[in-house]
């Protein structure tokens, strides 16, 4: 019994989830979603809270780009390219037998942001730096006016070393988490799940990260980070399942994109509609970027999240309304996927709650698929990114080519207006990945065709 139902009666209540337990890949649209709001959405956050947390990216730029070289070019500001991508285009259309008329499609390259190489480097890092100011500014250490660089100072590093950081992770955000933290001198524990990639253990170890490994999944390494946080005096918890600091640092990205399409002379408005299909672990990566996203463009922007097959925890929790009093075990589903940084069988109550009006779907691919985009995008693009990054890839298609897809292009009045769509693929990590376990990766593309 799963909340007092049988799997039967859930069954019959929402017809999908036989096709989801099997595993299927399946396109589901959201019957919540409505119209922009604006008295909507300000109940969770507002543009102003978006924009607060940029200056505060922005004063951070100084110390960012002293202690971590990469950032150099662009003076500190953490951000990834937006670019077309032709010849993956291309290709997608004869692996898929469909042709797709738009005038755009891109790719976001978040799997390449630098630090930590994922879309993680957007929240997990933003959290550290606002608790780091938090800090600083309680005990008369910062001032706003500062420059921020004077932070790469013993001084600081020892103040910092008093506290510690928690996080429970399946991988990226992880990174995140420990390589700013253990930069700015915090002491820091990462809680890693069964899913995690070994190398990302390996490389937190190496900056100075305590890592502790579960057998379980991401539930438990959440839990037992939050627990061990609670009990430890002058200890933060980052908690990836509720977090707006989090939220707010991804929806940073949608300021940013918006002057991206601008330079690449990308309109968005209402004959030119934005479709944006994003990778979904837990939530909040995806559901900050959607955020960001609708204050920046309204109804001009659609925004589809993707999971796994094997873990689709927010579609079954957004479809039923329970978000996250289910998890894909209750339904028999192993939520064990390659794409590690997707392998959550419990959605994040916040995000999903907070996306009830905004998502306007969300669809399921498996592994075999993500392994074929990446080889795909590798060789037509020399873009090498991990599994998960790819979830984005098919969306495009399910539009095009299913029924679900088509309804959603007539409900919402885009069937003329879709030759002028452009659609972005939302790359989330890849960049960090070890060279060897990459070509693993590119192998496989080729064995599952």
């Amino acid at each position: 019994m799963i909340l007092g139902k049988s799997i039967e009666l859930w069954q019959k209540e929402y017809p999908l989830l036989t096709e989801i337990i099997n595993t299927n890949q399946v396109f589901w649209l959201n019957l919540d979603y409505k119209k922009y709001n604006d008295a909507y959405i300000k109940k969770c956050l507002t543009e102003n809270d978006v924009k607060s947390a940029e200056k505060r990216l922005k004063r951070f730029a100084p110390y960012i780009a002293k202690v971590f070289p990469e950032t150099k070019e662009r003076q500190g500001i953490i951000e990834s390219r937006t670019i077309r991508i032709p010849r993956m285009k291309e290709h997608m259309e004869d692996l898929f037998d469909q042709k797709v008329i738009c005038e755009n499609l891109l790719l976001k390259c978040d799997s390449h942001l630098p630090i930590s190489g994922s879309i993680k480097a957007r929240g997990g890092i933003y959290e550290v730096l606002k608790h780091a100011e938090d800090l600083a500014f309680e005990f008369g250490m910062l001032s706003r006016d500062d420059d921020y660089s004077i932070l790469d100072s013993e001084k600081f590093r020892n103040f910092y070393s008093h506290y510690s950081i928690v996080v429970g992770s399946t991988g990226n955000l992880g990174l995140s988490i420990g390589i700013m933290s253990a930069k700015l001198g915090f002491n820091v524990v990462v809680h890693m799940s069964s899913d995690a990639k070994r190398w990302k253990k390996d490389l937190l170890r190496n900056k100075g990260v305590t890592v502790i490994e579960y057998l379980s999944d991401y539930s438990k390494a959440v839990a037992e980070g939050r627990k061990q946080a609670e009990q430890q005096p002058n200890s933060y918890f980052v908690d990836d399942e509720n977090s707006k600091n989090l939220f707010l640092g991804y929806a940073v990205a949608a300021l940013r994109l918006k002057e991206q399409l601008s330079d690449l002379n990308v309109a968005v408005d209402d004959n030119h509609p934005l479709f944006v299909y994003l990778p979904c672990g837990v939530g909040g990566g995806p559901g900050g970027v959607t955020f960001g996203l609708k204050l920046m463009y309204k109804d001009h922007v659609h925004c589809f999240f993707a999971e796994p097959t094997h873990s689709p925890c927010m579609l079954i929790g957004c479809m039923t309304g329970e978000y996250d009093k289910v998890c894909v075990q209750d339904f028999g589903i192993d939520n064990i996927t390659d794409a590690d940084g997707l392998a959550v069988g419990r959605a994040s109550r916040f995000v999903g709650r907070t996306m009830k009006n905004l998502l306007s779907g969300i669809y399921t691919v498996n592994d075999n698929i993500l392994y074929r985009m990446l080889s795909g995008i590798a060789d037509t693009e020399q873009i090498y990114v991990e599994p998960s990054a790819m979830a984005g890839a098919p969306g495009i298609f399910n539009l095009f080519m299913t029924e679900a897809g088509q309804k959603y292009i007539k409900d919402q009045g885009l069937k003329g207006k879709m030759q002028n769509a452009s659609h972005i693929i939302w790359a989330t990590g890849g960049n960090m990945v070890p060279k060897e376990e990459m070509n693993n990766y590119y192998r496989k593309g080729f064995i599952n065709q």
